[in-house]
């Protein structure tokens, strides 16, 4: 059963690793740590979850409390992460990827590696190959920091 545990908080690590890595490729400022803390610390609380549950399965403990909470954490978290800079709101993509990432590590924590893996490709698809859409769309649309809007 323990070696079961330490899978599932590994693959969560390289999960979280393989999107921080691209976002420090895009010069972001959350990076590699931060995504990889993000993914393992949801696995660890999911884990934990299980374990109280399987040593207190009566009707007073609620298994899905605890994702719950780091899904709710994770916003506070990813709160941080924005900033305004005049009329402009930085950050939502990276306070988003965190809070994404957090249902990544939740998966893993849960051992729904598939579901886990896939999700870390769609999120790498998001990030990277969205990018060069949204970045085509914009010249296309005329689009300048002059005319951003909100």
């Amino acid at each position: 059963m323990e070696t079961d545990i330490y899978i599932r908080l590994i693959v969560a690590m390289v999960l979280g690793m393989v999107i921080g890595i691209e976002r420090i490729i895009a010069h972001k400022t959350a990076g590699v740590r931060t995504y990889t803390l993000v993914t393992v610390g949801a696995a660890l609380f999911s884990v934990m979850s299980q374990l109280i549950y399987n040593i207190h399965p009566d009707a007073s403990f609620n298994a899905a409390y605890i994702p719950a909470a780091v899904i709710s954490g994770i916003g506070f978290l990813g709160t941080g992460l924005m900033i305004w800079k005049g009329d402009h709101l930085l950050g939502l993509t990276s306070a988003a990827g965190l809070w994404i990432c957090a249902g990544i590590g939740i998966a893993c924590g849960y051992g729904f590696f598939k579901l886990a893996t896939f999700s870390t490709l769609l999120i790498l698809f998001v990030f990277v190959v969205l990018w060069f859409i949204e970045q085509k769309i914009k010249k296309v649309a005329g689009y300048t920091e002059e005319n951003k809007k909100f």
